[in-house]
């Protein structure tokens, strides 16, 4: 298995030849697919290999679109998208050599190809890249019919008669009953539909046919051997990847698997990687202070978040790096930190892998905050419980030493405590999960959420045990 630093060693003559664009180009229609180096100020350029496509390093995810109360789609279930907002992010993206947009039909309650569209259209159609997915998560959407409405619509609310970047969406994932490979055959195969797709991907409504992975290493391993043995062609394929989960990913959960084989098996065929959470859900954007020091003694100039996006974007198979960001101050950072890319060196990178194992030590839940799991059917807030128990983790304030007659000890927990009721009312807290697990087929990170539950209800009553 090839290590990280020996292909960042060859990424970094890629990277000091990476092709740049300005804004508003076509982006599709280059004569050359020659890199050139890029000047101080500029978006870094990745090139696909398989098209020639000129995308840059940052990719906009669009998952996370702002609503009218300024938080994000996934935060608040019912406001509006600020269509305001969308457009302007928009904007300021594809003016900094942001061209590559994801977007899901599952996003935003349905609404984020919509919204997507609206912003994308009012520019010149060859000056952007949009990918989205077939999302048939439920078995209702099955069908051969099901799944070609599916398709259109998305064409349709995007307002485009192709899609540049077309994945079949989470493969590996299970699906209620079904096994992650059942639910592959059940959700593209049984139905016809990957040979469909492939017929639109020849008639040009489709320019690139890849995958997102999550789950089940089978489901992965499969599909690339189909691609070697010639039944399928990958264009491009997406996978988590980050300094986390390059070596940790299976030690945090077993079934999962670490980035760097994903990657590996991607890049010695030539398969361009599309990177998603590269911050875990935002997880390593903020650090406990113990790490953020040493993150500081290294380099005082970067944020957490910089460092971690330097780690995604460095390797020369990666194509775009996703970001979901609500926020413009966001997105300026993220622009920020591809316009060029300072790769990383084989000091920086030994020291993210070396601190990885800090953060893994952290025990947090490796949620991402994707909302997959949601509703639960009994009421808990799967996604805040976690965010507030990994939150305390990362900024060190959860009691884990003294006792009773501690003042600080009791003053943290007490804290801990209130905090906890702030965040979470308490019908929907942990304590009430009865183990169904009717949420844990649909979680991407393959998190057995009601074990979690049970660990985190655990702790929070011994602690009010003891304030009792």
């Amino acid at each position: 298995m090839m290590k990280r630093r020996e292909f960042i060693k060859k990424s970094l003559g890629a990277v000091a030849a990476t092709a740049i664009v300005p804004a508003f180009v076509d982006c599709k229609k280059q004569e050359t697919t020659e890199n050139t180096v890029p000047e101080e100020g500029e978006m870094t350029i990745r090139i696909n290999p398989n098209t020639g496509d000129r995308v840059g390093l940052l990719g906009y995810g669009m998952m996370r679109l702002p609503v009218m109360d300024g938080s994000s789609a996934r935060e608040n279930k019912t406001d509006e998208i600020d269509q305001e907002k969308v457009n302007e992010q928009v904007d300021y993206a594809l003016a900094h050599g942001v061209n590559y947009f994801d977007t899901s039909p599952a996003y935003c309650r349905g609404k984020s190809e919509e919204s997507t569209g609206i912003a994308l259209s009012r520019h010149k159609r060859d000056t952007y890249y949009i990918a989205t997915k077939l999302s048939n998560f439920s078995q209702e959407t099955w069908s051969r019919k099901e799944s070609q409405e599916m398709f259109e619509r998305s064409l349709k609310y995007l307002q485009t008669d192709y899609v540049d970047y077309l994945l079949l969406h989470g493969i590996g994932m299970s699906a209620g009953d079904k096994d992650a490979m059942q639910a592959f055959y059940g959700r593209y195969m049984d139905n016809g539909i990957l040979d469909w797709l492939t017929e639109q991907k020849e008639k040009g409504r489709i320019r690139n046919l890849g995958f997102s992975y999550h789950g089940d290493i089978r489901v992965f391993d499969m599909l690339l051997q189909w691609h070697d043995e010639g039944r399928y062609h990958w264009d491009f394929a997406q996978i988590e990847l980050n300094y986390l989960d390059w070596n940790y990913a299976n030690e945090i959960n077993p079934r999962n698997t670490d980035a760097v084989y994903l990657y590996e098996e991607l890049w010695k065929r030539g398969i361009p990687s599309v990177i998603m959470e590269p911050l875990l859900g935002g997880r390593l954007a903020r650090q406990p202070e113990g790490i953020y020091r040493k993150m500081l003694k290294m380099n005082s100039n970067l944020t957490p978040a910089q460092w971690a996006m330097r780690f995604a974007g460095t390797p020369e198979g990666v194509l775009t790096v996703l970001s979901g960001m609500t926020q413009t101050e966001h997105l300026i950072e993220n622009v920020r930190t591809f316009s060029p890319l300072n790769a990383l060196t084989e000091e920086e990178e030994k020291f993210l892998l070396d601190l990885a194992e800090d953060v893994y030590n952290l025990k947090a839940v490796p949620c991402t905050a994707c909302n997959y799991c949601m509703p639960c059917p009994y009421g808990l807030n799967i996604p805040a419980v976690f965010a507030y128990y990994n939150k305390c983790l990362s900024e060190g304030l959860t009691p884990t030493s003294g006792g009773g007659a501690d003042s600080e000890f009791k003053r943290a927990r007490r804290q801990w405590l209130v905090g906890y009721d702030r965040a979470v009312p308490r019908m929907r807290q942990a304590s009430h999960c009865i183990g169904c697990r009717e949420c844990v087929s649909h979680c991407p990170q393959r998190i057995q959420i009601p074990e979690e539950m049970k660990r985190i209800d655990e702790y929070v009553e011994g602690m009010r045990i003891v304030e009792s």
